[in-house]
């Protein structure tokens, strides 16, 4: 995980009989409690949701019993579960983290971050389990948490979710360890997260099987393609029912419960802005490309055109000298795509856009207009793109495609409510984000679709579970 450089591990002994929500092999409860949402914890979710961008560029019975670990809900945009860590335990709020692999919370010698200080801090001289080995890895640390996101967090560190794969150092995760040592009756842990504000709780996260109160009817199972992330393949996606388009033939996706909103790529994430009113930041750059070659790739397509080939015999993009490789998730070095000049992205947008106005027999006028109002609503850096909140019941719902079922998310399950009264303000929960080949194009599924999908994380069967949520 790209937050784990710069900081200082230590080894500590025993680790899972040390974190104390963990004693026997049953399933194993971690509830939620809820609170409001403002605009800042959704700025705080953009910017963590871009953080993980950056880092990707480079069946279960029905279990009943057992012990809850409670998660917090903080703002729809954090949730997170106390554990103890060191003997006696020490305690921690960590979120529970499917994008990443590492343990690490703050420690007492991190002196010159001010996030610290916010924070508690393992004190590794009041555990009789620590030692100290001067690696880098293991169980972290963390000497320093530089920036201001971990500053506002509620939580005080992460636990880590995903595959051996994506451990940084190759240390065995948590999850793993539990298994080994039999802590957990089925190798496979599960979520609920509620998104109603009205209750206290936040939602439950399970290890060791899944709680048949918090799901309706079955599960849909889909195999991860990919062990790292939690990632899978995702069919269409769709807005009203409409496809989009540009994953008819297939998109990546990874289920992320450590990212707070639904990100995806930015053409297919300003067409659904576009179609439910949200107002981004103008894109100068997508207009002049649509101004200077809009009529050309139409042209192109009325005439033929593969229109793999359109961006690049207009000299934005290079054509590929053929099928890119599938990059490890090991790879630290930086994945170069062949789409690095900007231009060729807008390009490739904008040819998604003009095939599917000329499938429904525009005009290229009507097809000129509808391209510069997407460049109007691509998202704004900071992700959050407002909505009008009395509009909701005009809008189309979404659908995501997974194992040939779609899985639709209403407006009110992708707005996300800022405030009460004539002070309360929508924004979409839906965020533009370009990951290059060959690890993208991809969709991060966050606590956005987490929240109205109870997700199971089956690894004994290397798969995942999604039904609607109860």
């Amino acid at each position: 995980m790209g937050e784990m450089k710069g900081v200082r591990l230590a080894v500590m002994l025993a680790l899972l009989a040390a974190c104390g929500v963990f004693a026997e092999a049953s399933p194993r409860r971690i509830p939620l409690k809820k609170k409001s949402i403002d605009l800042q914890s959704v700025r705080s979710a953009a910017a963590r949701t871009l953080q993980r961008a950056n880092a990707l560029a480079g069946s279960a019975n029905s279990l009943r019993g057992g012990d809850a670990v409670d998660l917090n809900n903080y703002m729809d945009a954090q949730y997170f579960g106390e554990i103890g860590i060191g003997s006696p335990p020490q305690p921690f709020s960590v979120i529970f983290d499917t994008g990443s692999s590492n343990l690490w919370v703050p420690s007492a010698k991190c002196y010159l971050s001010l996030a610290c200080y916010f924070h508690r801090r393992y004190k590794s001289s009041k555990s009789s389990t620590y030692k100290e080995d001067g690696m880098e890895e293991v169980f972290a640390e963390a000497t320093k948490e530089p920036g201001v996101t971990f500053v506002s967090a509620k939580f005080d560190g992460i636990l880590g979710l995903g595959f051996k794969e994506i451990s940084v150092d190759r240390v065995t995760p948590v999850w793993y360890n539990m298994l080994d040592q039999g802590l957990v009756k089925e190798p496979v842990f599960s979520f609920w997260l509620n998104r109603d504000s009205d209750e206290s709780d936040g939602g439950e996260l399970v290890f060791g099987g899944v709680d048949p109160d918090h799901f309706k009817g079955e599960h849909t199972y889909t195999p991860v393609t990919r062990k790292g992330y939690w990632q899978f393949d995702l069919g269409d996606v769709t807005i009203a029912g409409r496809s989009v388009g540009f994953c008819a033939q297939g998109c990546s996706a990874i289920a992320d419960s450590g990212t707070s909103l639904l990100a995806g790529p930015s053409g297919i994430v300003a067409e659904i802005n576009q179609a439910i009113g949200a107002t981004g930041i103008v894109s100068q750059q997508c207009k002049m490309v649509v101004q200077q070659y809009g009529e050309q790739i139409v042209e192109m397509l009325v005439a033929q055109m593969n229109p793999g080939k359109v961006c690049a015999s207009l000299g934005l993009c290079q054509l590929a000298a053929g099928e890119p490789g599938i990059a490890s998730v090991l790879e630290k070095e930086e994945v170069h795509s062949l789409h690095a000049d900007p231009r060729c992205t807008v390009c490739e947008m904008a040819l998604v856009w003009a095939q599917n106005q000329l499938r429904m027999n525009r005009t290229k006028e009507e097809i000129d207009a509808y391209l510069n109002q997407l460049c109007e609503r691509l998202p704004s850096p900071n992700g959050e793109s407002a909505v009008d909140c009395n509009a909701l019941s005009y809008m189309p719902n979404v659908g995501f495609t997974i194992a040939g079922k779609s899985f639709e998310l209403t407006p009110e399950q992708y707005i996300l409510k800022i405030g009460e009264g004539p002070e309360k303000q929508c924004v979409s929960g839906f965020l533009g984000l370009d990951v290059p080949p060959p690890a993208g194009p991809l969709w991060i599924l966050g606590d956005v679709f987490m929240g109205v999908y109870h997700t199971v994380f089956d690894f004994g069967n290397s798969r995942l579970g999604f039904a609607k949520a109860a």
